[in-house]
């Protein structure tokens, strides 16, 4: 089997690799454009740029499986709150979505991102670190290192693997 990752964010690959870890597959990663905002601003278009992702990916790698991942934020009452959501394209049928972990940020990053900021520069200069999205993300930050991004997005993998193999009626 072929699949085409539409990123090459370290943390994202690892995820969509550990989720297909049990059989032969082989790995296609490209640099596939959200279509959305550098910093999505609902669940809706995080949700729209993990499709285009996916899409974008099974179109132009020519796999089997395209998947698109896509971190975001999502205002509520509460304050805002980190999302994110991955896609799951193939030839037979409508792209698979879903989504995982969520908890707020902190106003201090929550004001930068409102006022138009982007959260992986935003979270660079807040750590004191270079690349935090290719490596713990805001959640390994804010999570004193006990869930990292990879994790994160293995486990929206694991849901998005888990509903296509019950969609075709077939154990992984």
């Amino acid at each position: 089997m072929k699949i085409i990752i539409g990123s090459n964010n370290p943390a994202k690959v690892a995820a969509v690799k550990n989720a297909f870890h049990y059989q032969q597959t082989e790995f296609l990663s490209l640099d596939i454009p959200s279509g959305v905002s550098e910093q999505p601003f609902s669940d809706d278009e995080t949700i729209k740029g993990a499709i285009n992702r996916a899409v974008g990916a099974l179109e132009k790698g020519n796999g089997e499986i395209g998947i698109g991942l896509e971190g975001g934020v999502q205002e509520s009452p509460h304050g805002l709150l980190l999302c994110n959501w991955g896609a799951l394209a193939s030839k037979e049928r409508e792209p698979i979505i879903a989504g995982g972990a969520r908890f707020l940020l902190p106003e201090e990053i929550a004001d930068r991102l409102r006022a138009g900021e982007e959260l992986g520069p935003v979270m660079d200069d807040y750590a004191k670190q270079e690349n935090v999205r290719k490596n713990e993300g805001a959640i390994g930050i804010f999570t004193n290192g006990l869930i990292n991004r990879s994790e994160m997005f293995s486990h929206i993998m694991n849901l998005l693997v888990g509903q296509y193999y019950y969609q075709k009626g077939s154990k992984k």
